[in-house]
C-alpha cells in the first residue's frame, strides 16, 4: 500500500478556516492556529445569538402589547387570559403588529379579553 501525505486535504482545512476568519483583527485572520480558535468561538457565539435574537423579539413583542392594552384599560396578563378564554387564538407577533399599526383592530381585541374577563 502507497503511502499518502496529509499535505492536500491540510491545506484545505487550513484554507477554509482562514477564509471563515476573513475581517477577523491580526493574527486571528492569518495564522492557523489562532484563526482556529477564533471561528471555533464565534460560531458558539452566533449559535447562542440566534437564540437570543428570538427572545429579544418576544420581549419586544410584550412590551408592545402591554402598551397598547394599558391604554385600552387592561394590564398584559388579563389581556392575554381573556384572549384565551374566549377563544381567540392570536400569536404575540400578530398581536404587537396590530398593537403599532391597527390600534381600532386591537381595541376591539381589547374589548373581548375584558368582556370574557368579567364573565
Amino acid at each position: 500500500m502507497s503511502r499518502v501525505k496529509g499535505a492536500l486535504s491540510a491545506r484545505k482545512k487550513h484554507k477554509k478556516v482562514l477564509k471563515m476568519a476573513k475581517g477577523f483583527f491580526g493574527a486571528r485572520s492569518k495564522q492557523y492556529r489562532v484563526a482556529k480558535q477564533s471561528v471555533m468561538r464565534a460560531m458558539a457565539s452566533s449559535f447562542a445569538g440566534r437564540k437570543q435574537t428570538k427572545r429579544e423579539y418576544r420581549r419586544l413583542w410584550i412590551t408592545r402589547i402591554n402598551a397598547a392594552a394599558r391604554i385600552n384599560g387592561i394590564s398584559y396578563s388579563k389581556l392575554m387570559n381573556g384572549l384565551k378564554t374566549s377563544g381567540i387564538n392570536i400569536n404575540r407577533k400578530m398581536l404587537a403588529e396590530l398593537a403599532v399599526n391597527d390600534s381600532n383592530a386591537f381595541a376591539v381585541l381589547a374589548e373581548k379579553a375584558k368582556e370574557s374577563f368579567a364573565n
